[in-house]
């Protein structure tokens, strides 16, 4: 079932083009100019997030989410306004608001927080998940270091940046050691509620706080015998550091609420992308828990690093997609590659898996185009945007990677590899002779 959002904005225009950023990507999206008509769609539907602009023809957008706050609806909410007000700011976070942006809002910020919020808090799987096959070196590398610690109960603590898969690592440690066939969970720290997270990351027993009318489980049983993964390490509050140290030290825990301590038949790895040594130096991280979970560690290489893995994950991506949405898709245009090829990638492998998804949701052709690849206008892309990854033939240093990058992006095909290289097929024959490239 899809995700359903409301957007409360006067600005009809706006309202038009944020409902249509939302449907694009998969989203059902319902608009509302004022927070009356709000309230009553609110009342008749059920929201799994709302974005309301604080300026209203009628009410205003925090006094909505007072409301929802005294109607006990919990619905992640995001404010936008032209007028950013520090009180307005404070009291709004206070309230439970997820963010507070303010304008003009970007589509793709808007979408990356959207699917942020919509990230379950644990995944728990039993059986392995399918991984696509990467040829990078440096990603070879990381699963050579995945395989040598898997053996072990070592805590691993993975650094990348976002959307770079850090936990396909986990899951490949996971599957390489002797847990396999048992639960790995994988668990979304950054955004555990803060009061909450001791409860759910350890369990609670019936009348351990209101609301707890029946004990329950925390992530290190639904992980029993196998692996959890700790996601975002570094957002933890010092408190949950502190009980999260006692149990790398001691293997034990206790239940919120609880009278017995459970032993922790857990193999712990986590993953951050920040910059630890800093967060220890800034008093927001506590060093000794780095130390524990950081027995071994692996970087996880960004996908510009990896341009050889671009177009093969995007090949990936559009046949998966393609099956799920029902699309008849073959490819990409050579401008469409050029592009995957050439693009910097700050998002990672989850902005291109979102790009192409995309792409074949709006395809009117087989060939996905630069059109359906790209928000906006591509010509409009700026140097620090980009990051050449097929240069100029201009230096033999690195004339022969560029034509290898570019017939690897082109599948073998020599006429696409030349436009692509800006020179005509005869050179570039004569120059893969030159390095031994066929």
């Amino acid at each position: 079932m899809k995700r359903k959002i409301l957007i409360v904005e006067d600005n009809v225009s706006l309202s038009q083009r944020q409902k249509d950023w939302f449907e694009q990507a998969g989203y059902d999206t319902m608009t509302a100019m004022n927070e009356p008509a709000a309230r009553a769609l609110i009342r008749r539907h059920q929201f799994d997030l709302i974005l309301s602009d604080v300026r209203l023809p009628e009410g205003d957008g925090i006094s909505l989410l007072e409301w929802l706050k005294k109607e006990k609806r919990d619905i992640p909410f995001i404010i936008t306004t032209e007028y950013v007000s520090v009180p307005d700011v404070v009291r709004t976070i206070k309230l439970g608001a997820k963010d507070y942006l303010p304008k003009p809002v970007h589509r793709e910020h808007l979408l990356e927080l959207a699917e942020e919020i919509f990230r379950p808090l644990a995944t728990v799987r039993t059986k392995p998940k399918d991984l696509f096959k990467r040829t990078c070196p440096r990603i070879l590398e990381v699963e050579r270091f995945a395989r040598l610690v898997a053996p072990s109960d070592m805590s691993v603590l993975i650094l990348g940046a976002n959307g770079t898969g850090k936990e396909s690592v986990a899951q490949s440690i996971h599957e390489n050691s002797e847990r396999v066939g048992m639960p790995f969970v994988a668990v979304n720290c950054s955004i555990l509620p803060r009061d909450l997270a001791p409860s759910m990351l350890f369990g609670h027993e019936k009348g351990a706080f209101t609301g707890a009318d029946a004990a329950k489980p925390g992530f290190f049983d639904m992980a029993k015998g196998g692996t959890l993964f700790l996601d975002e390490i570094g957002t933890m509050s010092f408190e949950i550091q502190s009980m999260l140290l006692r149990v790398l030290q001691e293997n034990v825990y206790m239940p919120i609420g609880g009278q017995k301590e459970k032993f922790a038949d857990v193999r712990v790895v986590a993953a951050t992308n920040e910059n630890m040594e800093r967060a220890i130096k800034e008093g927001k991280f506590r060093e000794d828990l780095y130390h524990r979970l950081c027995e071994f560690e692996i970087r996880q290489p960004s996908l510009a690093e990896c341009p050889g893995d671009i177009l093969p994950l995007a090949e990936f991506f559009r046949e998966r997609f393609s099956k799920e949405l029902k699309r008849d898709t073959r490819g990409f245009s050579d401008d469409a590659i050029y592009r995957l090829r050439s693009y910097s990638w700050p998002g990672n492998v989850r902005e291109l898996q979102n790009m192409v998804k995309r792409a074949v949701l709006l395809a009117e052709n087989p060939l996905l185009d630069m059109k359906n690849l790209v928000p906006g206008n591509p010509s409009d892309d700026s140097g620090k945007d980009t990051m050449p990854v097929i240069v100029p033939l201009k230096n033999e240093d690195v004339e022969k990677e560029s034509i290898s990058n570019a017939l690897q992006a082109c599948n073998g095909h020599r006429e696409q590899a030349a436009r692509l290289l800006k020179i005509n097929p005869a050179t570039l024959y004569r120059k893969m002779k030159k390095y031994g490239l066929r």
